[in-house]
């Protein structure tokens, strides 16, 4: 059984990002324009699971937090958000701002917490999820560095 590696992303690794961020149902929008900031899972040389920053500065929008069906349910995910997160912390963010309209029960275990969406910094509510790709309903919520 082979291990799991994290790496960071490349933009010859979009098609392949996108294909299982529409396999997870979540938005495309604006992602490959923050590639730099994505760290992949790689298992027999194949993409398993992906997460993302956009960094504004001090915050940053996590966001396309994917899981390859085969894979999920095995703490991918946790490990995931876990490397994303310490990524942040390296790159001297302060404030890590979410949108989800599924996952509002998994995020509070790294300490993230609910907040009104008006109240995410600024800088993030210019990013493209928040300015349409993930819908007002979705649960806004903030993990402070």
């Amino acid at each position: 059984m082979n291990k799991t590696t994290f790496r960071n992303a490349t933009s010859s690794d979009w098609n392949h990002i996108a294909q299982l961020l529409q396999e997870a149902k979540l938005p495309l929008d604006g992602a490959q324009d923050h590639l730099d900031h994505f760290v992949l899972a790689i298992k027999d040389e194949s993409l398993i699971g992906c997460a993302g920053l956009e960094v504004y500065g001090e915050c940053a929008l996590l966001r396309s937090v994917a899981v390859s069906a085969g894979e999920r349910g095995k703490g991918l995910g946790i490990k995931l958000t876990e490397e994303i997160l310490k990524r942040a912390k390296e790159k001297h963010i302060q404030h890590v701002i979410l949108l989800t309209e599924t996952a509002q029960n998994f995020f509070p275990k790294f300490g993230f917490r609910i907040i009104k969406r008006d109240d995410a910094p600024a800088p993030v509510k210019e990013s493209v999820e928040f300015k349409g790709a993930c819908c007002e309903s979705a649960v806004t919520m903030q993990l402070d560095l």
